[in-house]
This record gives C-alpha cells, structure tokens and sequence, in this order.
C-alpha cells in the first residue's frame, strides 16, 4: 500500500488507534419538549422549507428539503450536537383554497388530509424531525401577529392602493394562485400570479400578459384594492449588513443561494405586499385591515418559530439566543428569496435579537428521466406511491443523496439506482461489509482477536484516517454527495486490503492463521467505522449492521480518528446479507408504471421544446425572429401539403404563433 506517510503520520495513528477513552455512546432524545439550548454545546437548529399542505411531495421535493434536512440533522447527531430539527406544512394561502375548490372540501379538511399524508410519507423515509407541525394553527397566529404589530411599530410597513385583477364572473378579488397568464419576463404561459416557474422571477399578478382566472377561465378586470407592503427598501441597509457578516464568519451558503440573493440586492429591493383578499389565513390585526390575511409566504417562514413554541416552552432560546445557536435553512432554489431576503427582513425590522440563519445550503432540481416530476400526468414517483416499488427506503436515500443536484440540476434514473445499487452498495460496501463479518464468524469463533499491527496495518490506519477527516469536513460544509462517496470510498479500500492481505490463504497454515485473525478484527474495527458514518444516510441499514457486530455506537470518535472499538474478545452476532441486486426487469417495469401515458410524454416533449426555444428568443434579434418566421412558415406548409399527422402540424403552428407574438411584443 502505497502512501506519502512519515514516521509522525503512523505514530498517531497508532496512538490514536489504540486509544481506550473515546465515547461513542450519547443518549438521543429526540422528541423531548423540554430540550432546550446548552451553554457550551454545540446548539444546531436546522428547519426544512416548509411543504405546501395541498400537494404530494415527488422525490425532488423529498431530496430538495426533508431528506437533506434529515441527512444533516443526523450527522449533528453523530459529532455530538444539541440537535433541533423543524418542519411542517405550510397550510394558509390560495394553494389550500384552490385545492378544496378541486377536492370539494373545506381548507381545514385539505389541511388534515394532506398533513397527514405528508407525516406518513417523512416517517416511512425515516426522516426524523423533532417536530413536524402545522402552520393553521392559534400558536403560529399569535406569533405571526405578534411579529407583525413589532415591524408596524418601528415603520417598515407602507400603507398603498393597488390595481388588483379582479374577476366578475367569480365576483371576487384574484389572489396570485387564483390567476395564471405569461410571465413579463420569459413569456412562460402558464406563470402563476406569485411567481414564474420557469425562470423564478417573482410576479405581480397584474404584471402578467394575458391572465386568466384559475377557477372559471375568464379575463378578470383590474381593480383597486387597500393593502400593507413591507418596506424592504428600507431595510435592506441592514439586510446587507447582516449578509455580510454571516458570510464573512465562514457560514455556508450554496453559490445557489449567493447568486439569487445578491442578484436581488443588486437590483435594489422593491416594497413587498404582505396582505391578500382572501378567508383562509391569518387576520391582519390592523383597524381599515382586518378583512385581510397575510400572505402566506410572510406568514409561513414564522412557522419555524410557532412550531419550535409548540415543542418547547422555552422556545426563545432556541430564537433569540445567536451566540448560543447555529442555523440551518434545507431548501430549493425556488425558496431563496424568502429565506434570504424576506424573512430576515422581517427579523431584522422587528429590532430584536433572533437566532438568525446562518447556512443556506439550497439546491437545484432534481428531473425524472427525460422529464419533469407531474402528478397529474401520472410522471415520476410521488410519496404515497414510492413503497409500491418493495424497494427499502434506506436504498431511496442511498439513491437521493447520491444525485443531489448540489450545483446544478440532476436527474433521477432507473437504470442509474439500479446500478448504483449493485455496484457500490452490493459489490463495494455490501461485498466488504459480509465478507469479513462472515469469515470471523465462520472461522474464529465470531470473536475479535488482539490486533496485531503490520507496516501495511498502520499506513491502512493513516488512509483510514485521512478519509475520516475529508468526511467530516464535507458533512461540516454540508456536501452530503461527497459524504456519501467518501463512505464508499471508505469500504473500496477496506476491499482493496483483504484482497491483499487474502486471510482465507492466511487461514490454511497454522504459522499465518494468526495473522488472518487479526486482519479480519482490523477490517471488523472497520466495520464499525463504516456503520457511524452511514447512520445519516441509511439509518435501517446502520442499525441491522451494527445489530451483526453487536455493538452499539453513535458518536464519531471525539478525536476525528480511526480508533480500535472492538477490542479483544468482544463476540458478533451472525452475519447476513444487508442489500440485495436490482433486475433490469424491475426497472423496465418501473419505468412503465411511473412514466405517464405516451401522450402525456409527447405533451412533455412539447412543452420542454416551447420552453427552450422561448428562452432562446430572448437573445434574438427582430431580424433573426423575422428569419426564423419564414422558415417556420415554410415548414408548417410544407407538413400541411404532406398531409402529415394533425398533432405534428399543430405543434409547429403553435411555434409559428409563439415567433409571431414574441416579435409583435418586442416591437
């Protein structure tokens, strides 16, 4: 084995190894409502983006919020943190009126109905929160109000008049979910009254070109409308101010999270309108206001706070207490700017000392196959359908976590899970794992010898240690993807030194069999190793293992090392398989049940190609856009005088039309 190593290098390792004061056991206590915040500690309060309460969560969702949250929550866990992880359903708003409008049901039965769901999808991920909440509930109204009476108080809110779309036939104001139209900046044409998803600009709904109203179709109207902004361009000084620290103090924010943030402060921040003309939300406890509620994407970042208050009647210290508590922020792309800008904002003008965020680790998207996750076209694997595929949830994160689109999109594939599963789970980690438990059981009594450490052992010891500290650092810098391969990476060099070191040759002479016990003690003290550092990302998987080594451990040895838990004597249980082959028929299968009908595809592909090539007219000139027109012109005549299918023809006159309206607009 061949390493640049030095005399001091395999001393401490040996030092280090053969160490008898590590602990390695900490009672965990995970739901208890009296946890509070210990000085001298590491406190770490870590939230997920709370989840719309009307919806299923999709694997990118999962991946993109709770999963990640969870991953590092548990790895806090394992260094020793005071662990307090947050999450819930984020359940005011016109996303919980429209979808009791579609389920005929009242916003309080959509609420039970879909927080259950959600609750019954996170625990069968294991995904462990200290709470999972609510945000419909007196506490988070009481907290919300509460903040918004402080920030009212010292100025920052702006009393205006505004144009409203209002539509006559449903005779009542639109609020942004209930109006979809073209988006003013990327021309997308079914961008909602809040926010475009294709390229995340927020949106004023009368901003959009051609609105309709959601619930019956019709063009609304433009009416006036009293409403509260709050007055981010007063704040901002101190948003800034407060960035610039959080960044400077080596805080982690994904270049995700930088990017969108300081594209906004570097546009200058607009007044943002925190009311809405809506019933189902919290009241604005303000006189000429109380027939409206807040916005929810005002009221819902507080819901980290009421649902903390729910727990923990001390929940103050957990919140106003930053030299005392670290934060963490698990979210998407799509979430920055409410996270970044305005729940600070909101903070920092109530003139109150919060435990403000200070890692952002957000992410991109994560696609399906050749598409995007769409449950109404029945594309992608959804929450409630995941555990139809008999495929262990410890396997889903495995897979989840291995393509987490940290810098930019990644894509979940069937083929891709079944071959990372057989290959570096099955054949690297699972290979390693069964073959040294397997052959101290079969071979030496199931008991571990005293190690005897060669010059191989110890420069093993110095690569095992090396690897330990590259995990730490990247868990630290919460690069959960580089976690896991360094696990990996882990178990292929434990592979490697078996391979060299043949114990089952060892075995057959009496002179060297001595020698092979101690190889298999040392790879079983490996074993162990490899158990604490999957515990954050395959928490079922950790515990049958460590049920096979019949020892117990959650800590990371409090020296960063590679240290000799196992000691002479200690007996394991019998061994067995811990993963099992994925078939390509499986697969196949899968992908057939998950991937829609074929029109439901062809709709895909349409709309994936109008996407690309409205983004590409952005950069076109009008004599390019002209050129473009007569080409296309030409090609639709062309597949008219072919008489070739309708659906194609009508494709491409849709392109036709889509290259006429852009010009039009551009003149």
């Amino acid at each position: 084995m061949s390493l640049e190593i030095n005399e001091n290098d395999l001393n401490e390792a040996l030092r280090e190894f053969l160490r008898d004061d590590i602990v390695y056991w900490k009672e965990s206590n995970i739901s208890d409502a009296n946890k509070i915040p210990i000085p001298g500690e590491r406190n770490t309060l870590i939230t997920s983006a709370l989840p719309y309460v009307n919806n299923v969560p999709h694997l990118g969702n999962i991946i993109g919020c709770t999963l990640s949250g969870d991953v590092f929550a548990r790895y806090c866990r394992i260094r020793g943190d005071n662990v307090l992880y947050i999450c819930g359903t984020d359940e005011y708003g016109t996303a919980t009126e429209n979808k009791a409008q579609e389920e005929k049901l009242s916003p309080r039965e959509i609420c039970d109905k879909y927080h259950a769901l959600h609750d019954e999808v996170y625990k069968w991920f294991n995904i462990e929160f200290d709470r999972f909440g609510r945000t419909s509930t007196e506490l988070q109204t009481q907290v919300v109000q509460d903040i918004f009476k402080k920030v009212y108080a010292n100025g920052y809110i702006i009393k205006e008049e505004i144009e409203q779309l209002y539509c006559e036939q449903c005779n009542k104001f639109l609020a942004d979910r209930f109006v979809e139209g073209e988006c003013p900046f990327c021309t997308y044409e079914d961008a909602r009254g809040d926010q475009c998803d294709k390229c995340g600009k927020l949106i004023n709904a009368v901003e959009l070109k051609m609105p309709r109203c959601k619930t019956c179709s019709s063009s609304p109207v433009i009416k006036s409308s009293r409403h509260l902004f709050i007055d981010l361009p007063k704040i901002q000084p101190k948003l800034e101010k407060w960035i610039e620290e959080t960044l400077k103090n080596d805080n982690y924010w994904s270049q995700t999270a930088k990017v969108i943030t300081n594209s906004w402060l570097k546009e200058g921040l607009k007044p943002r309108c925190i009311t809405r003309d809506l019933k189902w939300g919290i009241p604005v406890p303000l006189d000429g206001y109380t027939d409206k509620v807040f916005y929810v994407w005002f009221d819902a970042p507080i819901g980290y706070i009421s649902i903390t208050a729910a727990l923990c009647s001390q929940w103050e210290k957990w919140w106003k207490d930053p030299e005392n508590v670290e934060s963490y922020n698990f979210l998407a792309k799509d979430n920055v700017t409410f996270h970044a800008i305005i729940f600070p904002s909101t903070l920092l003008a109530t003139h109150e000392k919060w435990s403000m965020v200070s890692h952002i680790p957000a992410v991109e998207y994560l696609n399906y196959e050749d598409s995007k996750f769409s449950k109404s076209r029945g594309i992608g694997v959804f929450g409630d359908s995941v555990r139809e595929t008999g495929i262990p949830s410890d396997i889903w994160r495995f897979y989840l976590l291995y393509v987490r689109p940290e810098n930019q999109d990644t894509t979940f594939c069937w083929n891709d899970l079944m071959a990372k599963n057989n290959t570096e789970l099955l054949n690297n980690l699972g290979n390693f794992l069964n073959r040294v438990l397997t052959f101290l059981f079969n071979n030496f009594d199931a008991t571990i010898c005293q190690i005897k450490l060669s010059k191989t052992d110890q420069e093993l010891l110095v690569q095992l240690n090396r690897e330990l500290l590259a995990f730490i650092d990247s868990m630290n810098k919460v690069r959960l993807r580089d976690g896991i391969k360094i696990i990996l990476n882990i178990s292929r060099i434990g592979n490697q030194y078996i391979q060299s070191e043949k114990p089952w040759t060892l075995i057959k002479d009496s002179s060297t069999r001595i020698r092979a016990h101690s190889v298999l003690s040392l790879g079983a003290n490996i074993c162990l190793l490899l158990s604490i550092l999957m515990e954050p990302y395959m928490p079922d998987t950790t515990r049958q293992l460590q049920e096979q080594i019949n020892f117990k451990c959650n800590l990371l040895p409090s020296n960063h090392r590679f240290v000799c838990l196992l000691k002479s004597g200690h007996k394991i249980k019998k061994p067995s398989p811990l993963f099992k082959k994925l078939e390509q028929k499986e697969m196949d299968l899968f992908r057939k049940k998950f991937g829609g009908s074929i029109a439901d595809k062809e709709k895909e592909a349409t709309d994936v190609k109008m996407a690309k090539l409205i983004e590409s007219l952005t950069l076109k000139t009008d004599k390019e856009i002209e050129q473009m027109i007569g080409e296309q012109g030409d090609k639709v005549r062309k597949l008219k005088a072919d008489k070739v299918d309708k659906k194609i023809i009508n494709d491409e006159v849709q392109i036709l039309l889509k290259l006429k309206s852009t010009l039009a607009e551009k003149k």
